[in-house]
């Protein structure tokens, strides 16, 4: 592995929360830099790995490893693809959200308010569809919406009137000309994180990360064995709320499902009743693991 790609995060905890059996199927969802996959082939003797991701770049990472499948596709529809390759069932499954480091760090693909470039943040560099043509196409409501929802934007209303006023007359397609249209609303001594939440909710919007890890959920309880595990690694609070919620829950909002006489009816249950976080000594070594955190479940009982 290139660990200069992605370095994998809080990869001891991973393993153990997926319980790995030598002879089990797995699913890497969010293959990237092949860190988490490597050390789940190592514990696989006559198993197998299924590694997914839409991003070519993450391809040049694939080991030549039998036990492994590489499917470069989202994840979104990974129970179809599991089924097309012969497992109905599998012992595990792993999701390590969000963006890699290398997606970051290479300047053109315009994950990153540090560099120049286009406005692209497409994870998908097959889809046509970039985050300078949210900025350029959509209604003014719809960007307060992602900037407030996925953002967590303070001042969505003035960001967007930036956005909207400059637009009318001239095409937004760069990550700089982006930033110097919004440069009025940005908070002095406090730009960093006020960009990387605006550039948060362009990337989250761009590749419907909400609406794929709701179906990714949904899909687990069909698709992991009894014992199986599900193992799911946040970065923020949007991501983190909707797994606690449909492990909890069995529901994104609102409350629990419950059926006639009043028992909570979720397709999963709990492994780790604490929040697993990464240690001082691991975000020392990669600052990306800062907000990371973990959730383990199995499939419910009933």
């Amino acid at each position: 592995m290139n660990s200069d790609y992605h370095i994998p995060v809080l990869l001891k905890e991973s393993l153990e929360g997926l319980d790995i059996k030598s002879d089990g199927v797995y699913v890497d969802l969010t293959f990237g830099g092949g860190g988490h996959s490597r050390e789940i082939l190592k514990r696989l003797t006559s198993g197998k790995l299924v590694g997914f991701d839409q991003d070519e770049d993450a391809e040049a990472n694939v080991p030549k490893d039998d036990k492994f499948i590489f499917v470069r596709h989202n994840f979104r529809y990974y129970k179809n693809f599991l089924r097309y390759l012969g497992f109905d069932k599998v012992d595990g499954i792993l999701a390590d959200l969000g963006v890699s480091s290398h997606e970051f760090d290479v300047a053109e693909r315009g994950f990153s308010f540090r560099f120049d470039g286009d406005l692209d943040m497409r994870m998908n560099q097959s889809s046509d569809f970039t985050a300078a043509d949210v900025l350029n196409q959509y209604a003014v409501e719809d960007l307060f919406r992602i900037f407030k929802l996925y953002g967590e934007v303070k001042n969505p209303g003035r960001l967007v009137k930036l956005i909207d006023e400059y637009r009318k007359s001239n095409k937004i397609t760069t990550i700089q000309q982006f930033k110097e249209v919004i440069a009025p609303c940005v908070p002095k001594f406090k730009d960093h994180k006020y960009l990387a939440q605006v550039f948060q909710a362009l990337r989250i919007e761009v590749n419907q990360e909400m609406e794929v890890l709701r179906e990714m959920l949904m899909q687990a309880s069909d698709v992991l064995k009894p014992d199986g595990r599900l193992v799911v690694i946040t970065y923020h609070s949007l991501e983190d709320r909707l797994v606690k919620n449909y492990i909890r829950d069995g529901k994104f909002e609102g409350g629990a499902s419950k059926d006639f006489f009043g028992n909570i009816q979720t397709p999963l249950e709990a492994v780790n009743r604490k929040l697993i976080i990464p240690s001082d000594e691991e975000i020392e070594r990669n600052g990306r693991a800062r907000s990371a955190k973990l959730r383990i479940a199995k499939p419910k009982s009933h």
